[in-house]
């Protein structure tokens, strides 16, 4: 008899306690701790980072009203109501690449043990808490590893160990251990639009030989990327997505594909720009920043970038589905108002063919280029 289950089985993020991506540091005092992150974080600035560590005010009111204050630098300081949940944690920190978690507080997936004399008891209390660490850092050159230590973990002394003060040494471990989350790419052809003006399916129209579907599936496969087709219907076909957000045209294609797998980046590429090749395709991933929420192409005379020539990160998922909730479904919107980042090319290359009329002169212009 088969298992009545309540809830679909969906796909999940690959997270950690508190967010994706996260690293608690402890062994040493908060001082040490928030100082050490302070100058890590400088070090790592083309990354976004985020601290996470506890109020040690002795007495604190209860908020009444979340405070929300605002700087014309673009800095915004937050007092909620609220209290730790780590699903809502999970949401706050979706949009950074790591989360720096003072471990005296809070226990974090993986962790990076700093030896500190006079914290040995500290560490012995929290010694179940150090089940994966990364790497050691010494408040002093001449500490030796605690005997429990090594009792418990006797390949300890063969981890990294950096000094204290070897900020380049810790921050390179660091920025591997971003690194190493970094999503694979997948490819995801839009098939399923309903081709209004040009009075037949956009995805079959043949400019090179073959479908267009099968071109723009060509150029994602030759970078070796795993490429689907994003199809309306409810296919079986293991070489498609279907919508599962209805009538929500590319943005439910997307969204479809998050929800088919959140922990891949999505190259999204529509069939009505048959003047991508495969150089442009190179030119993203190339200029692919993870560390945005999606790096998308613009043409120079464009005002705005081009939401279906786009690699979307993981991150991307949880506003797309914001803007949804607020009643927006367009994914343009979305990358005006988010951190992207924008490859520049010739408009040329990126128009949209939505006309028979536009279809044979663009028809008539590849061959010629031929």
């Amino acid at each position: 008899m088969s298992k009545h289950t309540k809830h679909i089985n969906l796909e999940r993020r690959n997270n950690d306690n508190f967010a994706s991506n996260e690293i608690s540091i402890l062994g040493t005092n908060c001082n040490n701790i928030s100082d050490l992150v302070s100058k890590v974080s400088s070090k790592l600035s083309n990354y976004k980072l985020a601290y996470f560590d506890a109020s040690h005010a002795k007495q604190v009111q209860e908020n009444k009203v979340s405070e929300f204050v605002f700087h014309h630098e673009g800095n915004v300081q937050i007092t909620t109501t609220g209290k730790v949940n780590k699903f809502q944690q999970r949401l706050d920190f979706a949009q950074f690449d790591c989360v720096l978690i003072n471990g005296n507080h809070y226990q974090g997936a993986k962790q990076i043990l700093v030896l500190d004399a006079v914290k040995e008891a500290s560490v012995l209390k929290r010694l179940e808490q150090l089940d994966n660490i990364q790497f050691i850092v010494k408040l002093k050159e001449d500490i030796e590893y605690f005997s429990f230590l090594e009792e418990k973990y006797p390949a300890i002394k063969s981890k990294a160990c950096y000094a204290i003060d070897n900020l380049d040494g810790i921050s390179n471990h660091i920025r591997t251990l971003i690194q190493e989350k970094r999503a694979p790419v997948k490819g995801l052809v839009l098939v399923g639009g309903k081709s209004t003006r040009m009075g037949t399916d956009k995805a079959e129209l043949n400019y090179f030989g073959k479908p267009q579907k099968e071109i723009a599936r060509e150029l994602l496969e030759n970078s070796n990327l795993e490429t689907y087709y994003s199809v309306e219907d409810s296919s079986e076909n293991s070489e498609e997505i279907s919508d599962k957000f209805l009538n929500l045209g590319p943005f439910g294609g997307i969204c479809s594909a998050f929800q088919r797998d959140p922990n891949a980046a999505w190259f999204v590429l529509a069939t009505d720009v048959p003047f991508v090749n495969d150089k442009i395709i190179q030119l993203l991933l190339k200029h692919r920043n993870p560390s945005k929420v999606a790096t998308a192409i613009k043409g120079r005379n464009k005002e705005f970038v081009e939401p279906l020539i786009t690699i979307y990160e993981p991150k991307a998922y949880p506003i797309l589905l914001q803007y949804l909730a607020q009643g927006y479904s367009c994914p343009r919107k979305m990358l005006i108002n988010s951190d992207v980042e924008i490859v520049e090319i010739e408009d040329d290359f990126i128009r949209n063919i939505n006309t028979p009329e536009a279809f044979e002169d663009a028809k008539k212009e590849i061959q010629e280029l031929k």
